[in-house]
């Protein structure tokens, strides 16, 4: 209790000396369009803690203020809004089969969908060289998800069996509650480990909005099930965690308090399809993937979309992030990529590509997620497009790649971390684009899980 109470204290009559509490000019914070803070919150680490809390000012003080005074103070290590993330989308071997995933939910319209069908729409997953067959075309964009489910096969661990990839997201249609939500139809009740929500605090991290559970379905939607559509690592358990409203936008703290909870429940890897305003500081965020990092965690995240971001941020440049950019169904940049130093790999993100690409292919990428605002309808919508598709990707790569065996079982948690990262670089290939725009290029999932 003295721990708790003496550093905000301090805070208190500390604000109170510099004189940051009162007046209504002081008072008006205001959120910016795409990227705000928290009112009346500031996050500070106080000097001989072992990390940050987020505080709650006295009413009328200004939040801007109040961070660049407390930087002032000695005893503070650090001290800065409590910034506000988006979500970063526009809208047959022995032990191998293709799955026989329709690609639809059904419906007198889709009567004539048939077994196999997911191919026809899941062009991201499907072999970009090699002679098509009228079940598995091939496609210029794809990372092949078919080969590397071969190889995993051939490994004993299908689709990353014992893998868990925490999504930090709005959420995941998860499973029943009540009358008002419902668990997607192509996710099975025990593919999910315990997860939490913080933005209502409770143990229960149903989606209210659609993206978390889009994002999860690519990462691993039940493959093989006679339902809508395929996932890659479709073995792999999933951690709901939301640090998302149903708008799409978290703050900074539960996003780190997010991190903390992954790593703590032994989380393999951590997917984070959302982005900070471009400069925007968030050391508890990086002080959360640091921790990730020393307990063995891969972190990826979307570097951005262009007109929702300006530039390349938190946390896709945060301490040993996989930064993601999107690609189109042609194999193209897709033209709302951010391009920067923080660019590690690309992955599908469908949408249209940059002028002067050769492919004018601009679908989408298609999963089973909830239907407009109801959280207890299904649909496979046709408007999801963005870097948060492409993390996604990278994600459920990045769980095949530590089930498939390739890598020595002798490496330190973070030289385990370090051989994923250099793995999915080496086996990417190139879309002909500078480093800023594309990093090591286009992930290939067989390559990448090949013995």
């Amino acid at each position: 209790m003295m721990r708790t109470t003496l550093p905000i204290l301090a805070l208190t009559i500390l604000l109170a000396l510099l004189g940051l509490g009162a007046t209504a000019a002081q008072a008006t914070t205001g959120l910016a369009r795409a990227h705000g803070f928290a009112p009346r919150r500031v996050v500070v680490k106080f000097a001989g803690e072992g990390g940050a809390r987020a505080l709650r000012l006295p009413s009328g003080a200004s939040v801007a203020g109040s961070a660049t005074a407390l930087r002032g103070n000695p005893r503070v290590d650090y001290a800065e809004p409590d910034y506000l993330a988006t979500a970063s989308a526009i809208g047959a071997e022995p032990g191998f089969v293709l799955p026989d995933d329709p690609g639809t939910l059904g419906g007198a319209s889709e009567a004539a969908a048939s077994a196999g069908d997911w191919a026809y729409k899941q062009w991201d997953f499907l072999p970009f060289e090699g002679e098509p067959t009228p079940r598995l075309p091939t496609s210029l964009g794809g990372i092949d998800a078919v080969g590397a489910w071969r190889n995993l096969a051939a490994a004993g661990r299908p689709g990353a069996e014992g893998v868990t990839v925490a999504v930090l997201d709005t959420g995941i249609a998860y499973r029943d509650k009540g009358g008002a939500f419902l668990r997607s139809p192509d996710f099975g009740a025990n593919e999910f480990v315990k997860g939490y929500d913080f933005v209502e605090n409770d143990r229960v991290p149903l989606d209210e909005n659609g993206h978390g559970t889009h994002v999860a379905g690519t990462i691993a939607e039940k493959t093989d099930n006679a339902i809508g559509l395929t996932g890659l690592a479709y073995g792999a358990k999933l951690m709901p965690v939301r640090v998302l409203d149903k708008h799409g936008r978290g703050a900074a703290s539960d996003i780190a308090k997010g991190i903390r909870f992954a790593v703590a429940h032994h989380a393999q890897v951590i997917n984070m399809s959302f982005n900070f305003g471009c400069g925007k500081k968030v050391p508890e965020v990086d002080e959360a993937l640091r921790d990730a990092y020393q307990h063995g965690v891969v972190t990826v995240a979307s570097v951005g979309n262009l007109g929702s971001e300006t530039c390349v941020a938190e946390p896709a440049t945060g301490p040993r992030v996989i930064g993601v950019g999107g690609t189109t169904e042609g194999g193209c940049l897709g033209n709302y990529s951010l391009a920067g130093p923080g660019v590690d790999l690309v992955a599908p993100g469908g949408g249209e590509p940059i002028p002067g690409c050769a492919s004018v292919s601009d679908r989408p990428i298609y999963q089973v997620t909830l239907d407009g605002a109801s959280t207890r309808l299904f649909a496979i919508p046709g408007n999801y497009v963005g870097t948060s598709m492409a993390a996604a990707h990278v994600s459920g790569v990045a769980a095949m790649v530590l089930a498939s065996g390739v890598l020595s079982k002798r490496l330190t948690p973070q030289a385990r971390v370090d051989a994923v990262a250099r793995r999915l670089r080496t086996t990417a290939r190139s879309i002909g684009l500078p480093a800023a725009q594309q990093g090591a290029g286009l992930i290939d999932a067989a390559a990448a899980t090949a013995p």
